[in-house]
């Protein structure tokens, strides 16, 4: 089960190309200047069966899958369950987003699963100091797009290397 706020399809400021993002409930970072306040409560979402949400994934054969929110990373087991079932059933990538730093969410096991399932992490808290609108898909210059597997791999942070005018 996971607390979901909401799924949009066929959305493209959350990675590239065309996306489906799950927007999950639940967030304890709480960052001022958060874009989705209401995501910080986990009682705002409606619980939703993993199925259920692979159903909606999968229906847009074309678009990858981001998981947003709140924090991805508070329901770890539920989204790992789901990147699993994602990655079983299609060749989707799946970026996700999160206020905590990679270096810790790799020392804590439920959130370390979550993190072997996904291509792209978006890591780091919102800081309002740092907000910069001119940034591909994050919002203040803090954050980090992540290669996930790169960096499992390599025991180091592994940055996501794209280039703009190819999105």
């Amino acid at each position: 089960m996971i607390s979901v706020l909401d799924i949009l399809e066929d959305t493209t400021v959350d990675g590239p190309g065309f996306r489906t993002t799950i927007y999950c409930a639940g967030c304890p970072n709480r960052c001022p200047g958060c874009h989705n306040p209401e995501s910080w409560n986990q009682g705002n979402g409606q619980a939703m069966e993993t199925e259920e949400i692979l159903e909606r994934v999968l229906a847009d054969e074309f678009a990858n899958v981001t998981f947003s929110g709140g924090d991805p990373m508070y329901q770890a087991k539920g989204f790992t369950e789901l990147a699993q079932a994602i990655k079983a059933k299609s060749n989707k990538n799946i970026w996700c987003y999160t206020g905590y730093l990679f270096e810790n969410l790799v020392k804590m096991p439920d959130q370390k699963a979550l993190l072997e399932q996904i291509d792209v992490l978006v890591d780091g808290p919102f800081i309002e100091s740092q907000k910069d609108e001119d940034l591909l898909f994050r919002g203040s210059s803090n954050q980090r797009l992540i290669d996930v597997q790169a960096s499992l791999q390599a025991g180091e942070v592994v940055l996501f290397p794209y280039d703009p005018f190819e999105l």
